[in-house]
């Protein structure tokens, strides 16, 4: 996997080359991080890559010359071969299902915005733009890390139990059971010593759904229930509504 990354504030990204699972994973030539620096492809010489916008207001905002031209270079580097997304708060929100569609990508190129914004001419060049949530940081590189981390442990080799994947929240649409360790000896659930790997299986599921319900029950929403979800899920709302009716 291969990422560019255009930001005004380079140094930020070293500390991704020291980071446990992503260091190991850039140092074994799994994942590749290319940063550029916009000032370097500015024209004049304050090295500016902001200006005041048309029509006044608070703020200075991004200009596209510098980031158009970084881009150009990019686009040469890769044969044109790269998908291009803008860190933004008008984009579309970054999901785990939205981690496994860029994972199938070779090469991102991650454009941070700054400031009050991006000149609006950068966007149009975008294949896409991808916001976090609905709240607002300084700038484009923080949003910018988080994607790199969650779609460079979807590649192939970086994780070193790729199976593990497919247990954590949101993996299956629904929150991660309850894990435990040692000492056996603090109050644990009995089931999960009990050596019965199925009765565990149903008990984890259970659990699962039972802090999805409690937690995010939008996610259930949006999932579609496997007989032995939805048969689970009733046992937990009359469990729930028996201690609802027992605590009046």
């Amino acid at each position: 996997m291969k990422f560019y990354v255009l930001t005004v504030f380079p140094e930020i990204f070293e500390a991704l080359r020291e980071y446990s699972i992503l260091g190991r994973a850039l140092k074994n030539g799994l994942v590749e991080i290319n940063v550029l620096n916009l000032r370097d492809f500015t024209q004049d010489k304050h090295r500016s890559t902001d200006d005041y916008p048309y029509g006044g207001g608070p703020g200075m905002v991004m200009l596209a010359e510098p980031i158009i031209s970084a881009l150009s270079g990019v686009m040469e580097k890769t044969g044109g071969e790269v998908y291009t997304v803008l860190l933004g708060p008008g984009g579309n929100k970054f999901t785990q299902e939205k981690a496994r569609e860029l994972a199938l990508k070779q090469t991102l190129c991650l454009i941070c915005g700054h400031y009050e914004g991006v000149d609006a001419r950068v966007r149009d060049l975008c294949q896409e733009e991808i916001s976090l949530g609905d709240f607002v940081t300084t700038g484009g590189e923080l949003p910018a890390m988080v994607l790199i981390d969650a779609v460079s442990r979807l590649t192939p080799g970086v994780l070193g139990n790729f199976e593990s994947l497919g247990e954590e929240s949101f993996a299956k649409g629904l929150l991660e059971y309850d894990q435990y360790t040692r000492p056996r000896e603090l109050v644990i659930p009995e089931i999960l010593i009990s050596g019965h790997h199925q009765a565990i299986n149903t008990w984890r599921l259970k659990n699962s759904l039972l802090k999805t319900l409690i937690f995010r029950p939008d996610l259930l929403k949006a999932k579609d229930l496997s007989p032995e979800e939805l048969k689970l899920l009733r046992e937990i709302k009359e469990t729930l509504e028996e201690i609802l009716l027992k605590s009046k």
